[in-house]
């Protein structure tokens, strides 16, 4: 049986999670800004396609409740607070995974947007706005690839925009 390519809910080619504009962008933000997740990046973005998430919601979270995986108790797991940082989880990646089928398919979050989610995960006024400008911070737009396509050159990924024919690493 032939088995088809992984296309995101946002309809971006993800057959080859390394080259998806949406990973290699998050990896560059999070290495940018010394996040010890960065190596999670392509988890981010899976986590988020698998559950119906917005992919910068995730490492977004991570960014306010840890610092991108700087500052959480090590032996939880816990780099998104969940459970008012109570829960303990096996790996990072339990973590992540649980986290993101939370949001996406939980009964608590799943009707709602991205903004909704956050209102109801942390009820502080300030939060999601916190979390929506991080979110603004890794991509101002959540698809990827309309106006931008991913070219190597000298062994490095960058972004050409279409638009303006100028490579930005």
């Amino acid at each position: 049986m032939i088995s088809k390519p992984r296309v995101d809910v946002a309809g971006v080619f993800n057959s080859h999670p390394k080259t998806d504009p949406r990973t290699i962008r998050l990896k560059k933000f999070l290495t940018k800004l010394h996040c010890p997740v960065a190596y999670l990046s392509e988890e981010f973005v899976r986590a988020a396609d698998d559950n119906h998430l917005d992919w910068r919601l995730l490492p977004s979270i991570a960014i306010i409740e840890s610092g991108g995986g700087k500052a959480y108790i090590r032996e939880k797991n816990n780099i998104f607070g969940w459970g008012g940082g109570e829960i303990y989880f096996n790996s990072l990646q339990a973590g992540l995974q649980t986290v993101a089928y939370e949001l996406g398919r939980g009964q608590l979050y799943r009707r709602h947007n991205s903004l909704g989610k956050l209102h109801l995960y942390n009820p502080d006024e300030n939060y999601a706005q916190q979390v929506m400008a991080v979110m603004r911070r890794i991509s101002p737009v959540v698809k990827l690839g309309v106006e931008e396509e991913i070219v190597k050159i000298d062994g490095e990924y960058v972004y050409l925009n279409k638009r303006s024919d100028i490579a930005s690493r």
